[in-house]
């Protein structure tokens, strides 16, 4: 599926406006493609809940950061049809099942044995033609699954070196048939180049999910680089309660995007205290080695 030369990429859902952990993370995803020669791409991942206007504003909010990056900006909602294509592959070639299960039952059913924690529990894998005709029959419509044939893989991460974990029958298109996340963002990958990706560290489990199926698709897996996370001062990631934490509601106490900028450079130690720093000037410092390994806990006093 890959067509072009490398590129990294940030890939916002554009569900309402980027908070100040949102920002960090795109300026390091711009800062590693950069330094790497690389391509620098958006993608709208609107597939779930998006809002209205809140890409443009996201956009907006990027590029008064100092961001830019190659057109056209991707949406996945046009995509549709190519993912509807990659799943009918899989399923001919064997790879697919159909789940007919609820949340409810899967947490509740017992786990496969040596199953890893939190794993699909395989209750739909091996379902004659007769029980999946009744189950259809009384109205219950099927996820597809993967079927998968390894428990764990490994990838390759820049910051948390070899990586494994946990690989199960997941879900790659949901019952109403939207393709889901892990499905959309293996493609648009592979369509796209990208052959690195810089996101937070919550995303780290789904990697070797992820890399799994590219290796399905005929894909090599992307480098890796999980970073660490913006959070409160109860450790938990950050949200509109938070108060002041989108670049409008910053502008609105009088602290403008290049300060904005300013904190989130010394953040990764590539500013000193009450330092402005464009980013060029920031690629010049840049070292991965040398980013800091734990979450930036954002203060309220932060901007004062």
């Amino acid at each position: 599926m890959s067509t072009q030369h490398a590129a990294g990429r940030y890939a916002p859902s554009p569900s309402g406006d980027l908070h100040v952990g949102n920002l960090r993370t795109a300026v390091l995803a711009w800062l590693f493609a950069r330094t790497t020669g690389r391509r620098f791409l958006i993608r709208m991942e609107n597939l779930d809940r998006a809002v209205d206007g809140a890409d443009r504003r996201q956009l907006d909010d990027l590029a008064a950061l100092g961001l830019d990056w190659e057109e056209p900006v991707v949406y996945q909602t046009d995509r549709r049809a190519i993912y509807a294509g990659i799943i009918d592959e899989l399923r001919s070639a064997g790879r697919t099942f159909e789940c007919f299960c609820t949340r409810r039952e899967i947490l509740e059913a017992p786990s496969a044995p040596h199953a890893p924690q939190g794993a699909y529990p395989g209750t739909c894998r091996d379902l004659t033609d007769a029980q999946r005709a009744e189950k259809i029959a009384a109205g219950r419509p099927p996820a597809v699954r993967i079927r998968a044939e390894t428990s764990e893989f490994t990838v390759t991460d820049l910051l948390h070196g070899s990586y494994t974990g946990m690989v199960d029958d997941f879900v790659i298109q949901r019952n109403d048939g939207t393709p889901a996340y892990n499905l959309a963002v293996v493609v648009d990958d592979a369509a796209q180049g990208v052959d690195q990706v810089v996101r937070g560290d919550d995303l780290l489990s789904s990697a070797p999910r992820q890399a799994y199926l590219a290796t399905l698709l005929g894909e090599t897996p992307p480098t890796y680089a999980h970073v660490p996370m913006v959070l409160n001062l109860e450790h938990v990631r950050l949200s509109k309660r938070d108060g002041a934490v989108t670049l409008a509601d910053l502008a609105a106490r009088g602290v403008s995007s290049e300060r904005v900028l300013a904190h989130i450079a010394r953040s990764l130690g590539l500013a000193a205290p009450g330092e402005v720093a464009d980013l060029p000037t920031l690629a010049e410092r840049f070292d991965p080695a040398a980013l800091p390994r734990t979450p930036w806990i954002l203060h309220p006093e932060e901007w004062d």
